[in-house]
């Protein structure tokens, strides 16, 4: 899929930033063949996912799942299943469950948020501006002014020789005055964080995301210690397992469906994840409307949204799904999803 804008983060391969490569299912079920329910999942080679793992894994994951009752007590039982079928792999699993998800609800009638029994108020999401000049980034966002939250993606080898992010982040200071999260990706050292904080401080940031690489929790606990700001763990948070690791080294983390296995996943690693009194980021990757509808359906659990990514695509190929005035992702009584392929 086309982005609107080239899209880089600080890990981005050489020449990336300009499509979007996601996964689209459909499944059905020869008991109710009327219906079919859609389901995305976002492979991220980070991740140890590609288009071709997905299919790879996906007959197993079938095979766990069987033929379960289309309904609530089916769909719970049938997305444990999944979840237990094989480690990791939180993409191939997320397509389906997003999948089965929409099919049960289109089969009882009811959306997917009221089969999880969620309330209907989700925070609003922010906007997210990829890596670049920042004179290109201040002009994105000032475009995107009327969000109540930018995320700007920041890190890399520029951040530490120009210091780009703090001119990247002054320049948009300069045209937005509402609040800012930082995401570097896994991109800064020890070094460049400490020296980063107080002018992050200064210039309104609300938080920043993974700094370090996902294995350096002793880098990231030191940071937290010290930072006023919270510290979200995003490429170190990846599954429910992970959350009790992350219990006094950081303040926040961020779940998103792709990474940990789709909606049930999420739903279970988000109630978790408030219970061990994490502050929650819900995030996304660059995934059409049937990603970001299901990712809306949970995230009355989350403090914030970062659910995005399908205002990012040049084309979004599925409709339904509609951004309120407030930035709110607008819950439906629809079936499902409430999204459909455009074409």
């Amino acid at each position: 899929m086309p982005l609107r804008d080239p899209f880089r983060i600080a890990r981005s391969e050489h020449g990336s930033g300009h499509v979007a490569t996601t996964v689209i299912v459909e499944l059905r079920d020869s008991r109710r063949p009327d219906l079919v329910g859609y389901g995305e999942g976002y492979p991220d080679k980070h991740y140890g996912e590609t288009p071709e793992t997905m299919a790879a894994v996906w007959p197993l994951l079938l095979e766990a799942v069987g033929e379960p009752e289309l309904d609530g007590a089916g769909l719970d039982a049938a997305s444990l299943r999944l979840a237990g079928a094989i480690r990791w792999n939180g993409a191939a699993k997320c397509a389906i469950d997003i999948a089965l998800h929409d099919l049960v609800g289109k089969s009882t009638g009811r959306s997917v948020r009221d089969l999880l029994s969620l309330p209907g108020l989700i925070p609003p999401t922010d906007f997210t501006i990829g890596i670049d000049e920042p004179s290109v980034v201040a002009e994105r966002a000032r475009r995107a002014n009327a969000f109540p939250a930018l995320k700007i993606k920041v890190g890399g080898p520029a951040d530490l020789e120009t210091p780009r992010a703090v001119r990247a982040l002054r320049a948009v200071r300069a045209v937005y005055d509402k609040p800012i999260r930082v995401d570097a990706n896994t991109g800064w050292t020890p070094d460049v964080a400490r020296d980063l904080v107080d002018e992050l401080v200064n210039l309104g940031v609300e938080l920043i995301e993974q700094p370090f690489p996902a294995n350096r929790l002793d880098w990231l606990a030191d940071l937290q210690a010290v930072s006023p700001l919270p510290i979200v763990a995003d490429e170190s948070c990846v599954i429910d397992a992970d959350l009790e690791t992350l219990v006094g080294v950081v303040a926040g983390v961020n779940v998103k469906l792709a990474k940990c296995g789709g909606v049930g996943a999420a739903a279970r690693m988000l109630a978790r994840a408030k219970g061990l009194g994490f502050r929650i980021f819900l995030g996304c990757m660059e995934e059409s409307s049937v990603g970001i509808a299901a990712s809306a359906a949970v995230a009355s659990l989350a403090d914030w949204a970062d659910l995005d990514g399908n205002l990012l695509l040049a084309d979004d190929p599925f409709g339904g799904l509609e951004l309120g005035a407030d930035h709110r992702w607008q819950l439906t009584d629809a079936p499902g999803l409430g999204v459909w392929p455009r074409h």
